[in-house]
């Protein structure tokens, strides 16, 4: 993958694929990689629905687990 996509959607399913399958040991490294920030990438997904679970090392829906 070349680059992050813009759309929520896809950028959840992009960074949850790329940390499950080991790519990158945390969001902080694989944000470095693509040259993003971290706190950047949370807030911009909090405002779209999805929050990053640092115990499940990925992002899920606001309130999935409650």
């Amino acid at each position: 993958m070349d680059y992050l996509p813009n759309d929520p959607a896809m950028l959840v399913s992009s960074v949850n694929m790329l940390l499950r399958d080991d790519e990158f040991d945390n969001l902080e490294s694989l944000c470095s990689y693509y040259g993003k920030d971290a706190d950047e990438l949370k807030v911009y997904l909090l405002q779209n629905g999805y929050e990053y679970s640092e115990e499940q090392k990925q992002f899920r829906p606001v309130g999935f687990d409650k």
